[in-house]
């Protein structure tokens, strides 16, 4: 059994000051894709967010799940939100090994 933390959370949307903000809030967790136009020309960039940096399962669009050791960075991050998003974390016991949070890891 390996300990493991499921995060679930809860935008606050009138706390935001913008849409710009709430978009701003899911790029930096999720990332996103950017694409950009020059010419005729299209190229695609994959930005990062904190979860391409840390293994993870996304359960659902505000909840995840990710190996204990972990935790003090997503802490971290929802800290800087913690006015507009409420998050709850779960300790769980993961049965198989973390093969499946290590190849997303980079």
């Amino acid at each position: 059994m390996k300990p493991a933390i499921l995060v679930t959370f809860t935008v606050k949307t009138k706390k935001f000051s913008s849409r710009y903000e709430i978009t701003k809030f899911f790029r930096t967790l999720y990332g996103w894709n950017q694409t950009v136009c020059h010419g005729e020309k299209r190229y695609k960039y994959k930005r990062d967010g904190l979860l391409d940096k840390i293994p993870h399962i996304r359960i659902d669009q505000s909840s995840f799940l990710i190996p204990e050791r972990f935790f003090e960075e997503v802490e971290d991050f929802f800290s800087h939100w913690d006015d507009k998003v409420i998050f709850k974390t779960f300790k769980v016991l993961v049965e198989e090994e973390f093969k499946w949070l290590k190849r997303k890891r980079k």
